[in-house]
């Protein structure tokens, strides 16, 4: 699959080729916390206005908390008011998946790291612009690198640029 990575400088780079992830759910569960675990892996969601990064401001990058893949920059967040993260944009429109969600009665779009499947939240059509999209994402299921510290996610697929 082709997905942008961060470099050794601390850089999005690409597209690269980067292999899926794909583990057990005993793997899952060796690696996350029970609730990573239950949201992430088990497509939950966690309760609004609760999770630690829905009020971060800090400049920096929303990784994938299964995989590392980067997903979310700061300057693509906003306040939605909805008791979630919420996002513009991805950071790359190749490392977020969606899919058609009917659970709970209801139709929505699932969001997904394209790299290992771990369940992110939803995308709908109220964001601001410049593309009037929400991706409304659990806390859960991301891990923030302030922007100093941005090349310590620095990707294998991605030595070669």
């Amino acid at each position: 699959m082709q997905v942008r990575v961060i470099n050794q400088r601390g850089e999005l780079v690409g597209p690269v080729e980067s292999p899926p992830v794909i583990r057990s759910d005993a793997e899952w569960q060796a690696q996350l916390t029970p609730e990573q675990f239950r949201i992430a892996r088990g497509k939950d969601t966690e309760r609004p206005f609760c999770g630690t990064l829905l009020d971060n401001k800090r400049k920096g990058v929303y990784s994938c908390v299964c995989c590392g893949l980067p997903l979310f920059a700061s300057g693509g967040k906003f306040n939605s008011g909805t008791g979630w993260p919420s996002f513009f944009e991805p950071i790359a429109p190749e490392n977020v998946t969606s899919e058609e969600d009917h659970s709970y009665g209801m139709s929505r779009t699932e969001i997904l790291c394209a790299r290992c499947d771990a369940h992110l939240g939803h995308v709908f059509n109220d964001g601001p612009a410049p593309s009037g999209l929400r991706f409304c994402v659990n806390s859960e299921s991301l891990e923030f690198t302030d922007q100093a510290d941005l090349a310590r996610l620095a990707d294998p697929a991605a030595a070669a640029q």
